[in-house]
């Protein structure tokens, strides 16, 4: 019973977390023309509404995936941290004008601490969502297998 209380409250969490990044998104583009790297601005909007999209997603399919506990807690706080830490790595590459990793959004060598902070942010998100479509994966793939 416990496993169905935790599971509803995670795909719940998933639902209203990805609209409330939805509207960061949404919001961050009313300020894309006072960003020091506007193209990068456009990049954070992009990432807000689209990342918000996939944690309603997930949220949507969250009661479909079978997987024991540790693992449906690992996969929540994996897509929570990778979703947000996108977001907020390129908005802090726009505000800056910083981010050098992103050069084909125009990203500039900006103060190495906000390189630091922004590199991290990016290599460990990618490696979270990475770990996050491979969880769900295996969690679908035991839906479908499963007999009727």
């Amino acid at each position: 019973m416990e496993n169905l209380v935790t599971t509803k409250k995670h795909a719940d969490l998933l639902l209203f977390l990805g609209i409330l990044l939805f509207l960061f998104g949404l919001v961050i583009a009313l300020f894309i023309p006072l960003m020091t790297n506007p193209r990068m601005g456009l990049s954070a909007h992009l990432e807000g509404t689209l990342n918000g999209i996939f944690l309603v997603i997930l949220g949507l399919l969250w009661n479909k995936l079978l997987l024991k506990d540790n693992w449906l807690k690992a996969l929540f706080w994996l897509t929570i941290y990778g979703s947000f830490a996108n977001f907020v790595a390129v908005s802090v590459a726009a505000i800056t004008g910083a981010g050098k990793m992103m050069p084909i959004a125009g990203g500039k060598e900006g103060v190495s601490l906000i390189e630091g902070l922004i590199s991290f942010l990016l290599i460990s998100l990618s490696l979270a969502m990475i770990a996050v479509c491979c969880i769900v994966l295996v969690g679908l793939y035991k839906y479908v297998k499963r007999p009727f």
